[in-house]
């Protein structure tokens, strides 16, 4: 099983939500860190889904601030995404990095 460190990204996530990662098929990811930066000059909120699942709902970012997501690692199978989705148009962008074993 060969493992890869991987960061997706997504720029300019507005109110219609980002998927920013899909588990590739025959893998499993185990993400270790995702963070959001608010590109706007206004507080947002921003909610955080994996597997369908709100990691995170309605957290705020101040303006031109980061937030760092995850405190531990979380496992994601085959299929699972991670989606994004602010309150505010084009507001922010997002940095994935996970460890896929195929």
């Amino acid at each position: 099983m060969p493992n890869v460190l991987t960061n997706y990204t997504s720029a300019s996530v507005g109110t219609s939500p980002a998927t920013l990662y899909t588990v590739p098929a025959s893998t499993t990811g185990t993400i270790v860190g995702l963070q959001i930066a608010n590109t706007s000059a206004s507080q947002i909120a921003v909610d955080v889904q994996v597997a369908g699942v709100y990691v995170v709902k309605g957290a705020p970012i101040p303006a031109k601030s980061a937030l760092s997501v995850l405190d531990g690692k979380l496992v994601v199978k085959t299929t699972e995404t991670v989606v994004i989705t602010s309150d505010t148009a084009t507001s922010a962008d997002a940095i994935l990095s996970v460890l896929e074993q195929s």
